[in-house]
């Protein structure tokens, strides 16, 4: 299979299969539990239909958003994902290279493998910085600091990882940072060769946004350990508005569920809300962001920015996020995997289709611009079946 052949996720997943160690790649596509949430987060976009609207005259149409303070050119970002280096070398280079490219909006992790500095200097587009409350406040704030002074556009806090969740794979596989070489992974990094050859004549890996603590370059460690050994488990709102207070620029908090949550985060002076469950590797069980939306719509829409984070696999998606009240909607498997398969050039062409994907599907919807879109292009299936029953 070659990247020329992939047309959708599903492809990018299974080159990215045969090009990883199986750490890696259960890494990426593993979640909590027995990951219901994650399969569920994709199957919600299913359980509605899309209403288009024809004769239209519809001939350009026009993608372009604002979120965080940011002009878009498509109502789709890269979420921020930790430690892209370890599926390919060019790890958060390519997900800059494709932001300016596409021209969106692409996130660093705190647990990334490139430093805030580096990340700063090295992209000219729109940057988003993702930081959890660590347990060392003084280091919370050189955080931010050293994001003010990269000139970092936005940041994100990640509410929902006060405990690592329990990712059965990780385990399964011996998923650590940097890969902890046994027996077992021996052999599957010998059957992965290109990885391998990669990784080692590659710059070394670490993790410079941490390297001052303890889970930063100076030992092996999971992110399991990482979250539960550095991250601040008892946090509050009153954190997360001194952090706004102190950052002083657009400001997303990720991992909002609940509609009161919402409401809290409007309160607090947010600028955006990411309706996330983190790709269910968290708390299995818990709803879907797309499941989520028209509650949290009605709610605070109008408010507040609105970011689908998760589940997204084509471009209808997005649509239906957008018609239901998203501002724009984000996501990590969906470049993850194109990543490990193909770096720069796979992330490219897996958000190059789904962009075609986006702009075709709103001509077919009837739509010039985003704000064309409304609920009622939007059905529920059960709502249909109980109209035709009534019909009869």
């Amino acid at each position: 299979m070659r990247l020329k052949h992939c047309y959708n996720t599903r492809d990018f997943r299974e080159l990215a299969r045969r090009r990883l160690p199986a750490a890696l790649f259960h890494y990426i596509d593993g979640a909590a539990d027995d990951e219901v949430t994650c399969r569920r987060n994709t199957e919600a976009f299913e359980s509605c239909d899309l209403v288009p609207n024809v004769l239209t005259g519809v001939t350009d149409v026009d993608l372009t958003t604002t979120v965080l303070g940011q002009q878009l050119d498509v109502p789709l970002f890269f979420s921020p994902t930790a430690m892209q280096r370890l599926f390919h070398p060019h790890g958060e280079y390519a997900l800059a290279r494709a932001g300016e490219k596409f021209g969106t909006l692409y996130g660093l992790s705190t647990i990334g493998t490139r430093s805030i500095e580096e990340m700063g200097s090295f992209s000219n587009g729109p940057k988003l910085f993702q930081i959890y409350v660590h347990k060392d406040t003084a280091f919370t704030s050189e955080l931010i600091s050293r994001c003010k002074a990269a000139n970092f556009n936005a940041l994100a806090l990640t509410v929902d990882t006060i405990v690592a969740g329990n990712r059965e794979r990780d385990f399964i596989y011996g998923m650590t940072t940097p890969p902890k070489l046994t027996l077992k992974s021996l052999v599957s990094f010998a059957l992965h060769p290109f990885w391998t050859l990669s990784y080692l004549f590659s710059d070394n890996f670490d993790l410079p946004n941490v390297g001052n603590i303890e889970a930063g370059r100076k030992v092996a460690t999971s992110i399991v350990d990482y979250l539960d050994n550095q991250i601040e488990r008892c946090i509050r709102w009153d954190d997360a508005s001194k952090m706004i207070e102190e950052w002083g620029g657009p400001f997303a908090i990720k991992g909002i569920m609940s509609v009161a949550d919402a409401k809290m985060a409007v309160q607090v002076g947010a600028s955006a809300i990411m309706i996330s469950n983190h790709g269910g590797r968290q708390l299995d069980g818990s709803r879907a962001p797309f499941d989520q939306l028209p509650a949290i719509a009605d709610a605070v829409g109008g408010d507040i920015e609105i970011i689908v984070d998760g589940g997204i696999r084509r471009g209808t998606h997005v649509l239906k996020a957008l018609a239901l009240g998203a501002t724009a909607c984000s996501g990590g498997r969906m470049y993850l995997y194109a990543l490990a398969a193909a770096g720069t050039a796979g992330v490219e062409r897996a958000f190059g289709l789904i962009r075609d994907e986006i702009e075709r599907d709103m001509a077919l919807m009837g739509c010039k611009r985003i704000s064309d879109l409304n609920a009622s292009m939007v059905a529920g299936r059960e709502v249909a079946r109980v109209s035709r029953a009534a019909a009869t």
